[in-house]
């Protein structure tokens, strides 16, 4: 296998656009970015300034700006295509924050029509509704959020997605901090029942890598994205197992993987995903699929 040359590594934000350029892409897609609306968005960033019991660690944010300042900050970098997540992490929130994000994205080129959901009983209405309006992408934080995805409210969301076969992007795993929700065992219960949910499970599943690459490969419409895997700051608490970089490399040949973030609230340089990410020699090919062509399939890119 061959990669980038270590010298054109994207080791600082301003040589990104020389990475993607090197792989002959047009830029980059990434499907877990967030924006939300201003008030919440400086709750949760107060939130990581002071770890509570769901972060666990300092949690320094990178990229603390305006929505225009970070907007204008992936443009540089070359991020044609992104998404807005917010998610709910309480009844009453979601379809306020679903009218913010899609409006959010009618205003911002290059922004997939993102939205949420929480289990309550106007769910099904409210995203009908997000459907209706365009949503293309859907968030759920099952550890934030304090709630099982086989919670009897959620069935039938869970079944409308996969009638539309409209992914959500699902935080299943323990990291950073388990909970009673959280890991495989919760996220396969919900696939038994919904198998063909278009799930993107966040962070690669961390740290059950290994089992939620095992339902990556049974369930067709499961896909896994690489939001901080690979990066130092993750590394150091729940390090990618050396031995399962053939299978991820075939997942990602496969379509089965692909670029996440967690753009701004990351506590490091967005290049450090990339970089980590190149690091791992799985080849251009496999670059050059998680870095847009997987999206760009699954969402319809041009």
């Amino acid at each position: 296998m061959t990669g980038p040359a270590l010298g054109s590594l994207p080791t600082a934000d301003d040589r990104v656009p020389a990475f993607w350029h090197a792989l002959g892409l047009p830029g980059l897609a990434d499907v877990h970015v967030h924006f939300l609306p201003p008030r919440l968005m400086r709750r949760v960033w107060a939130y990581f300034d002071a770890p509570g019991p769901l972060v666990g660690t300092e949690w320094p944010i990178r990229y603390r700006w305006s929505d225009t300042d970070r907007v204008a900050h992936l443009r540089r970098l070359g991020v044609r295509a992104f998404s807005a997540l917010a998610y709910a992490h309480r009844p009453g929130m979601a379809a306020d924050l679903n009218r913010w994000t899609l409006g959010f994205a009618r205003d911002t080129p290059g922004c997939l029509p993102s939205a949420t959901f929480f289990p309550e009983p106007d769910a099904p209405g409210y995203v009908e509704a997000a459907l209706a309006g365009g949503a293309r992408v859907f968030k759920v934080h099952v550890q934030v959020g304090g709630f099982a995805p086989t919670h009897p409210a959620l069935d039938q969301v869970w079944g409308m997605l996969s009638d539309a076969e409209v992914p959500v992007v699902v935080h299943a795993g323990h990291a950073p901090v388990g909970t009673a929700h959280t890991g495989p065992d919760s996220f396969a219960a919900l696939l038994a029942r919904h198998p063909r949910l278009p799930a993107v499970v966040a962070h690669l599943g961390a740290p059950d890598y290994r089992e939620f690459m095992d339902l990556a490969e049974a369930y067709e419409r499961v896909r896994l994205d690489t939001t901080m895997a690979f990066t130092p700051f993750l590394d150091q608490f729940v390090p990618f197992p050396r031995d399962e970089l053939p299978r991820l490399r075939e997942l990602g040949l496969a379509g089965k993987v692909l670029l996440g973030s967690d753009f701004p609230n990351i506590p490091h340089p967005y290049a450090d995903q990339l970089t980590g990410l190149a690091r791992l020699d799985l080849g251009d090919d496999w670059l050059r699929a998680v870095c847009w062509d997987n999206a760009a399939r699954l969402f319809d890119l041009t």
